[in-house]
């Protein structure tokens, strides 16, 4: 599975690394601009991203107007939004406007409060269809 974390946050980049690899390799962005140029390389190099974990609070471009961005770009092409890939929404925030605006406006497919756990981390994702390897054999 082809997986990005958009995380200006070092160790929280590294951890959420390490907490995907049951998953697969993560490729990671600094910044939300740095995000969109990689989603948008992904297709470019057609292999788009199946899976986004997207920080909120981040330099140039915050997780937010990412993620409409990217929602924007996959309508240009015509992916169904059975088809978007799939982006959860992290922050340290647990404040419900941010949670809204991310499901609401930005077309986010789940939301972590940070810090995010090994449990938690696998459960939302079986919740959205990504069972750990060992689940899908």
């Amino acid at each position: 599975m082809r997986i990005l974390v958009a995380e200006d946050d070092f160790a929280s980049r590294r951890m959420m690394q390490k907490l995907l690899e049951p998953w697969g390799r993560a490729d990671v962005a600094v910044d939300g601009q740095e995000a969109v140029d990689a989603f948008e390389l992904a297709w470019a190099e057609h292999a788009p991203y199946e899976l986004i974990f997207m920080d909120i609070m981040m330099p140039k471009v915050d997780g937010q107007e990412a993620l409409r961005i990217i929602r924007e770009s996959e309508s240009r092409r015509g992916v169904p939004p059975a088809r978007e890939v799939r982006v959860i929404m992290t922050s340290v925030l647990e404040d419900p406007r941010n949670v809204m605006d991310a499901f609401g406006k930005g077309g986010a497919t789940a939301y972590l409060v940070k810090p995010i756990s090994r449990e938690k981390l696998e459960t939302e994702l079986e919740r959205i269809g990504f069972p750990p390897a060992a689940k899908r054999s």
